[in-house]
């Protein structure tokens, strides 16, 4: 089978996958989800003609011959605190004391800071004045917040496939949504294979080293906002490996993703598995780190067969996986987002498309890019002290220093 381009394979796998079902959930679990509809405001934002600050509320006609050397003085006829709703009407020259926040009376159309007056007492408590004077006059409209001002019912106000985040969970619980309609969070099986894997925790023992790429791969698909479910780690048999992948039919996977295993050594057992009830796409591709990697299905649940090599299988996670998940999410476009970069120093390539690992510093606006030591794809610390991939195109063999190209920020 030949070597697909990077892009046709990427091309290949999206065009298998569409957002999954969508749920109502309570707004205080909203965080972080997707939305799966327009959300519409229902009522006006603010819902009244509100003060923005405490003071006295009046007709501004009244303060127009006010200064500080000839205050005017009006008749104050109530007190206004915040969440009451006032059934009195301001005539002229009679004024109100407000707080923040509070409704306007009819009548009112501006509201002098405390400031601007000779009332001093701002005490928790505190009895408003018979009188107030106004040492400032001030224009219809001033420092009162109207109805409407910020949204309009009907007013569309987030929008499908947009995150719900602190803001947004604020508006929409200012709209009355109790409740919000999301897109579900992808259920991502998740296992390694091999015989020299090892448990975190274990003793490590002559030719074994421990399963790193279960967690790696768990927090990258967690930051796309879909649910890992670990399955742990298959050894080298038929068995062990169809096990594995029954038990993420068993738990209604949407997508189940694996580790090492995909390659052409005599041990390699997951494609053979995933071809035993299902059907492989394609599994190589010609990139670099990451060639090895499987598409297909299995039960019809997709299936995304990643290097065994950690660079490798995090660079396949993000050039393959990362827009696939967000699409599953319900986001438009989850994929990263490229920058071009200037090359400290030549970079030498095989002609495959690759992703190597670099550290960005910006100088008189221009991204200045250098590699962070070997490139091998065994090499995670490089990947740790990396903050980009450089992206070298297929048929390029030297790239000059002083030459861009396009780079993700990490």
């Amino acid at each position: 089978m030949a070597l697909l381009s990077v892009e046709q394979a990427r091309t290949r796998i999206l065009s298998q996958f569409q957002s999954v079902k969508t749920e109502t959930i309570p707004l205080t679990e909203s965080a972080n989800r997707i939305l799966a509809v327009d959300i519409r405001a229902e009522d006006d934002l603010p819902l009244f003609n509100n003060s923005s600050m405490d003071g006295f509320a009046l007709r501004a006609s009244d303060s127009s011959n006010a200064a500080p050397a000839s205050p005017v003085t009006l008749r104050v006829v109530a007190d206004i605190p915040a969440g009451t709703s006032p059934t009195i009407s301001l005539a002229p020259g009679e004024a109100a004391r407000i707080m923040t926040g509070a409704q306007l009376p009819e009548g009112a159309d501006a509201v002098v800071p405390v400031e601007d007056t000779d009332f001093s007492n701002r005490d928790a408590g505190s009895i408003a004045p018979n009188e107030v004077q106004i040492s400032k006059s001030i224009n219809s409209g001033g420092n009162v917040r109207p109805r409407g001002m910020d949204v309009r019912s009907g007013d569309v106000v987030l929008h499908k496939a947009q995150p719900i985040n602190p803001q947004s969970a604020g508006i929409l619980a200012m709209l009355g949504f109790s409740k919000v309609e999301v897109y579900k969070r992808p259920r991502v099986a998740l296992f390694s294979s091999g015989d020299e894997l090892l448990e975190v925790h274990a003793p490590l023992e002559p030719g074994k080293i421990r399963d790193s790429n279960s967690y790696m791969l768990a927090a990258l698909i967690e930051s796309t906002r879909a649910e890992v479910l670990r399955l742990g780690v298959a050894k080298d048999t038929r068995d062990s490996i169809t096990n594995l992948i029954e038990q993420a039919v068993q738990h209604n996977a949407d997508l189940i993703i694996s580790s090492a295993g995909v390659s052409v050594g005599a041990y390699d057992y997951v494609k053979e598995v995933v071809e035993s009830n299902g059907a492989l796409d394609f599994w190589r591709v010609n990139m670099r780190p990451g060639k090895p990697l499987a598409f297909g299905n299995y039960k019809n649940i997709p299936f995304i067969g990643l290097p065994g090599n950690p660079v490798s299988a995090f660079v396949g996670f993000e050039v393959f996986v990362r827009e696939t998940l967000g699409r599953m999410s319900g986001i438009s476009d989850g994929s990263r987002h490229s920058i071009r970069v200037r090359c400290e120093e030549e970079i030498l390539s095989d002609g495959r498309e690759s992703y190597l690992r670099a550290v960005i510093h910006e100088q008189d606006g221009v991204y200045i890019a250098r590699l962070t030591g070997h490139q091998g794809s065994g090499n995670l610390l490089s990947l740790v002290q990396a903050d980009a991939l450089l992206i070298i195109p297929a048929g390029v063999k030297c790239v000059p220093a002083g030459q861009e190209v396009n780079a993700w920020r990490l």
